[in-house]
């Protein structure tokens, strides 16, 4: 839903249309005359009786009240509150966001009625005039999104305050002294928001965890995931429990499984990975086909259903990958022991294992529970070398241990074959409408103690796409093979909507300003034009600009019982099954699987969509504690490069100044439209550029400019920018 987010319309001083409204509806079976409203107001002046009695006409006139007799009004009972979602600006005003409504109310400061970002309410809306925008009142807080916050406490001699370095936190937080705890002055602390009393000016809290000093590293990685709500460590029942399971391999539970230890296998992922989730088989056939078996660590053989293990790993829902470190969804003994597909080891795995032609259609498919030995683990390097150079030989400078050595025949013919069938499968799947995001990530060099020594860039490269390709099929055929089935039984599916058209048009009107277009003709057109501008716009400065922007631009996936398919990968089923280990949706796919592989009846969609739910909120939550693990580290890099001069990109435009993007490291900062002092500018919406007054100088979207580090805030995870000038063409 889009958001109106320009500067709301004044509104006259005395506006009493909320507040009567809520006067009548807080007692809706008495009635009141404009002397009792104004005395519940305090009022006693004329102009504000006079306001009153208009206000009182008007509510009446729309319906929302009715005049029972002469001057004395009560509130209709057909009258309707709305709920929704509390969407906080950085200016402390908010949107009322609402399914029910086609445009966000805006709700000003002092309409929030201790309302706070993300938490549903109801809000009556008033200002429904001919020219006015809507704004709306919150009148009730249902549910408070969260209730602990990240901050730094400022501790006085009988009490304390802690503020957040959250923009959308619009309050900071009273301690009482009794309730500081171990705290000293200036740490970062976790606080329980306990209650905001009816006078106070700020709600009520008290200290639950003190996470250390401002600045300092493991401080401000611990923030992150407290901010969240994410776990750092396991409870130690959970980790007794966890080293107390059975992890050999025993002969009666290979007999119920079929064997796959004399196949070729091997694992491809990076080299810095340890839990090794998903391994491949070759071997070819004496038709001339190829069986290839997608194996996957068989968790669910050890996570058993209803145990604190269970509990612990559903609470989690997924592993978290912060810049210098995993916190993992299952304890260490399970994700880099004994479920982690390890090379020379007998593990259990859950397998897809597929028949495929030299076209790369299935033949034929077989799902279960397998047991396979794994001959060879590769870094995604080491096999790319293998791809490219059509070589057994492993080069010293890309080799996991460090010397060149040299892979078997039959490892190297496999690894050419199944690469050959990946670029059929993927070639298939862009013809058939699939978007190819392969967004650069940013990678970090880091010393012994996570200082980040150099920025690099991880590219998807042809071993990247081998395993991408594979994981599919597999996500893809076992999602069919149930979603197929009549009568319909309950699965977890991967699902993904088409993008928002207002999101779309957006983006068309940022990439015409570097002449790109997408066509809107057919959803099958849209997904050509989206390919071909992430095609065209490679290795351009604009590049991750537009990634962004068009990512963005697409709704986002989620989990469901529903299926609706996956626009994203053109396919009509999808699911996640691939990765176990560190997302728990995968589990229950694995679960249900089994469950309906043994003939059993279907799940209660109930439940599961429940868990859905959560579990794509899990991966929100994961996702953001990522990209602010980023920006910190980025701030911190950028704070040694203080005196450097950088080329950036404008990579935002907006009233308040211009945010730069470096070119040779993605660090992202602003530049305030005071501080440029080459002329006197201001904001051109309709060009997304700030025009100079005098020179008629346009800094715009995409142009290139030198800047320099202002400011580095480690807390706040902000880079202010020098504005040097612009790049000479």
């Amino acid at each position: 839903m889009s958001k109106k987010k320009g500067k709301p319309t004044a509104k006259k001083e005395k506006d009493f249309s909320g507040k009567i409204y809520k006067i009548l509806a807080k007692d809706p079976n008495k009635t009141f005359n404009y002397k009792q409203i104004a005395a519940v107001l305090q009022l006693d002046d004329t102009k504000s009786r006079n306001e009153i009695i208009k206000e009182l006409k008007l509510l009446a006139a729309q319906e929302n009240i009715e005049e029972v007799e002469r001057g004395k009004y009560r509130v209709l009972s057909k009258t309707e509150y709305v709920e929704g979602v509390i969407d906080m600006t950085s200016r402390k005003t908010a949107y009322f966001v609402a399914p029910d409504l086609e445009d966000d109310v805006f709700i000003p400061t002092n309409n929030l009625n201790k309302a706070l970002d993300g938490d549903k309410v109801k809000v009556y809306i008033y200002n429904r005039r001919k020219g006015r925008r809507p704004e709306g009142e919150v009148v009730e807080i249902i549910e408070r999104k969260k209730t602990e916050f990240v901050g730094v406490i400022d501790i006085q001699k009988n009490f304390a305050f802690v503020s957040t370095a959250n923009p959308k936190m619009y309050t900071d937080i009273f301690i009482p002294k009794d309730k500081i705890g171990n705290a000293q002055n200036g740490d970062v602390v976790l606080v329980n928001l306990d209650d905001w009393p009816a006078k106070a000016d700020s709600p009520f809290g008290q200290v639950l965890k003190v996470l250390g000093k401002p600045g300092e590293h493991n401080t401000e990685i611990h923030a992150i995931l407290a901010e969240y709500g994410l776990p750092y460590d396991f409870p130690v029942d959970v980790e007794v429990f966890a080293q107390k399971l059975d992890t050999e391999i025993h002969p009666e539970e290979i007999a119920k499984r079929r064997d796959m230890r004399n196949v070729l296998t091997f694992t491809i992922d990076p080299k810095d990975a340890k839990d090794f989730d998903d391994a491949l088989s070759f071997q070819k056939l004496e038709n001339g086909n190829y069986e290839i078996g997608i194996h996957i660590a068989d968790v669910s053989h050890y996570l058993q259903e209803g145990t604190i293990l269970d509990q612990e790993a559903y609470k989690r829902a997924t592993s978290v990958y912060l810049v210098d470190r995993v916190v993992p969804m299952l304890p260490e003994v399970l994700s880099n022991f004994a479920c982690s597909l390890r090379p020379n080891e007998e593990k259990y795995t859950f397998s897809a294992i597929f028949e495929l032609n030299e076209r790369a259609e299935v033949v034929n498919q077989w799902f279960g529970r397998t047991v396979i030995y794994s001959d060879q683990r590769f870094a995604y390097e080491e096999a790319q070398s293998i791809i490219e150079k059509k070589s057994a030989t492993i080069p010293a400078e890309i080799s996991l241990t460090g010397t060149e050595y040299t892979v078997s025949e039959n490892i190297r013919s496999a690894t050419l074959k199944m690469d050959d069938l990946a670029k059929i499968l993927r070639r298939k799947r862009m013809a058939n409408g699939a978007i190819s995001f392969d967004k650069v990530e940013v990678k970090f060099h880091l010393n012994e103690q996570a200082e980040p020594t150099g920025v690099y860039f991880k590219v998807a490269k042809d071993a990247n796409h081998l395993i991408e390709e594979f994981m599919l099929l597999a996500n893809r055929k076992v999602a069919e093979f149930i979603g197929k089935q009549k009568p319909e039984k309950t699965f977890v599916y991967r699902i993904h909507d088409e993008p928002d058209e207002d999101k779309l048009i957006n983006l068309q009107t940022v990439i015409s300003k570097f002449g790109y277009k997408i066509n809107f003709r057919s959803k099958n057109d849209i997904s050509k034009s989206l390919n071909n501008l992430l095609t065209e716009v490679q290795g351009k400065k604009e590049q991750n600009l537009v990634d962004t922007l068009a990512i963005r631009s697409m709704s986002k996936a989620k989990y469901s019982t529903q299926n609706i398919g996956h626009y994203g990968l053109a396919f009509d089923y999808y699911s996640h099954f691939t990765s176990p280990i560190r997302r728990y949706p995968d589990v229950m796919a694995h679960r249900l699987l089994q469950h309906y592989l043994d003939g059993g009846k279907s799940a209660d969609a109930e439940h599961y969509e429940e868990m859905c739910a959560h579990s794509s909120n899990m991966e929100n939550l994961a996702a953001n504690a990522e990209r602010d693990s980023i920006k910190y580290m980025q701030v911190k890099y950028m704070l040694d490069h203080k005196d450097e001069e950088f080329l950036g990109v404008i990579s935002g435009v907006t009233e308040w100044g211009i945010y730069v993007e470096i070119m040779s490291n993605k660090c992202e900062g602003m530049c305030r439209i005071r501080e440029i002092r080459d002329d006197y500018y201001t904001f051109d919406e309709k060009q997304y550029a700030l025009v100079g007054q005098v020179t008629h100088n346009l800094l715009q979207l995409g142009d290139e400019v030198w800047v320099k580090v202002k400011n580095a805030d480690l807390v706040k995870k902000q880079l202010d920018f020098t504005f040097l000038r612009k790049n000479a063409e």
